[in-house]
């Protein structure tokens, strides 16, 4: 089992930048992937960033590529997401994931442990 706790959301204005942290207990953090997703309302949830156990590679979504940097200190076991240049439509709630495998993925289905979702509001 392992538990995940999100925070840093808040309410910034377009332009501005955030970082997300997830803390991880429970099962061994560093042998797992991890994995950002969010969602607006009204709409799916959505693939954001992953990141590999030991951290050597990250995959993110085309929408935030370039902007969005994932990242993991398996000492902490946290993950973070540092969020560049954010849009209007970077608002969402935003959920940390972690699945029982080293290899990222962005699908959801393949992660089996969910945060409760931190809140990321950005205004025009």
């Amino acid at each position: 089992q392992v538990q995940l706790v999100e925070s840093g959301g808040g309410l910034v204005q377009a332009g501005d930048s955030l970082r997300l942290s997830c803390a991880a207990s429970g099962r061994t953090f560093s042998k797992s992937a991890m994995g950002w997703f969010r969602q607006a309302p009204r709409k799916e949830r959505e693939f954001v960033a992953t990141i590999t156990w030991l951290g050597g590679r990250t995959y993110y979504a085309d929408s935030v590529k370039g902007r969005f940097t994932i990242s993991r200190d398996n000492a902490k076991n946290t993950v973070y997401l540092q969020m560049d240049s954010l849009k209007p439509e970077d608002t969402a709630v935003y959920y940390c994931a972690a699945r029982s495998g080293v290899y990222a993925t962005p699908q959801d289905e393949d992660y089996d442990y969910w945060g409760q979702g931190t809140q990321v509001t950005v205004s025009a």
